[in-house]
């Protein structure tokens, strides 16, 4: 198997892999060999050996939220890259559902981001705590993930989208605007985004709330715990690590987010990104921190098992290159089933309400991409 240099056009097929930046693209198809874990939380040396027995140019595939879940990563049978991906212009196909599910409903959510402030107030170990819900949504017939995912990627330029087969027939997809980790030769990047606002309705209420998350103490707390865990992270792997002092803000259709470019030189260029990524993985910004805490946390107050929510989709070659972004934005497609995720950053002074409208903006993203009417 080689690396077959394309286009750049998203020609996704159902069961391929897909990650289309906003200036590169790699699909691959096909199930050469499916990397075998033994119980590792870091996947690393189980895909250098599966891509050295084979003499495969790279793996792809996701690690769950839960490091202690089996990871899904397979030697795919080919290989194609690009540039940044070519989309055809158009609206996605309007998507009907015949039934939508939130899991929990809003009032239980707003009651569990309410304990989590209690528990964050109480003076223990917990200093931050990611809560998510879900939108679990049917169809009549299977939704065409190779019709939608243009439209995704279409409405969201600057995030990556991405899909990724899992175990059981399904697929998570979706568009991250968050990089997990990125390494070229020794150069590696990371760019943590926490610290969230909706979208203003007009161009002076956009600004206004803004600037507003540039001046939040709430959310410049939030992002500086997840700036320390990822800088902390990546400086025993890094000659020379570059910390910006302070967030900017970037945007998508929906959010404001506050985000730190984190940029390092290897010390060691035997290190890949995977083992990068499963350094850092979970960051505080999917999960919280202390992380123990945080887990335990979630497990209490969420109703769900995330899976592969939250956790990190990407690819590695044999040289220890790849780009793993951060498992957000995102759905599990599974026949006439679409389950859609969204989570929220909850400090000792969040407001339930205000998070519960941050989940909300954060699954319209979602929701415009694919052409459905707004749920939540």
């Amino acid at each position: 198997m080689g690396v077959v240099v394309d286009d750049g056009v998203l020609n996704y097929r159902p069961g391929a892999f897909a990650l289309a930046g906003p200036t590169s693209l790699l699909v691959a198809e096909g199930e050469r060999a499916r990397v075998a874990e033994t119980g590792r939380t870091d996947p690393a040396d189980a895909v250098a050996k599966a891509l050295a027995d084979t003499g495969a140019p790279l793996a792809v595939g996701a690690l769950p939220f839960d490091v202690g879940a089996p990871s899904h990563l397979v030697v795919p049978e080919s290989v194609k890259t690009g540039g940044a991906a070519q989309l055809t212009p158009g609206s996605p196909p309007r998507l009907t559902p015949t039934r939508v599910s939130p899991d929990p409903a809003a009032p239980d959510y707003a009651a569990a981001v309410a304990a989590a402030v209690a528990e964050l107030r109480a003076g223990g170990p917990l200093r931050k705590v990611v809560l998510a819900r879900a939108l679990r949504v049917a169809f009549d017939t299977a939704p065409d993930l190779a019709a939608l995912l243009p439209g995704l990627a279409a409405a969201t330029p600057h995030a990556h989208t991405f899909a990724t087969p899992l175990p059981g027939g399904a697929t998570l997809f979706g568009a991250s605007p968050e990089l997990l980790v990125s390494r070229r030769g020794p150069r590696v990047v990371s760019n943590p985004l926490a610290g969230s606002a909706p979208r203003g309705s007009t161009p002076a209420e956009d600004r206004e709330r803004a600037a507003a998350l540039a001046a939040s103490a709430k959310d410049l707390a939030e992002h500086r715990v997840v700036v320390e865990a990822v800088a902390d992270t990546l400086a025993p792997f890094c000659s020379d690590l570059r910390v910006p002092a302070g967030p900017s803000l970037v945007a998508t259709p929906t959010v404001w987010h506050l985000s730190t470019r984190i940029t390092g030189e290897l010390a060691d260029p035997s290190v890949s990104a995977l083992r990068l990524a499963s350094a850092l993985h979970p960051t505080p910004a999917v999960c919280g921190t202390p992380t123990t805490d945080a887990r335990r946390a979630i497990a209490r107050l969420e109703p769900f098992d995330r899976g592969f929510y939250g956790g990190a989709v990407g690819w590695t070659d044999h040289s220890g290159d790849g780009t793993w972004v951060v498992a957000i934005r995102c759905a599990r497609l599974a026949g006439t089933e679409m389950t859609l995720y969204a989570g929220a950053g909850i400090m000792p002074d969040s407001d339930p309400d205000a998070e519960l409208a941050e989940t909300s903006a954060k699954f319209a993203t979602l929701l415009r991409g694919l052409g459905l009417p707004p749920l939540g």
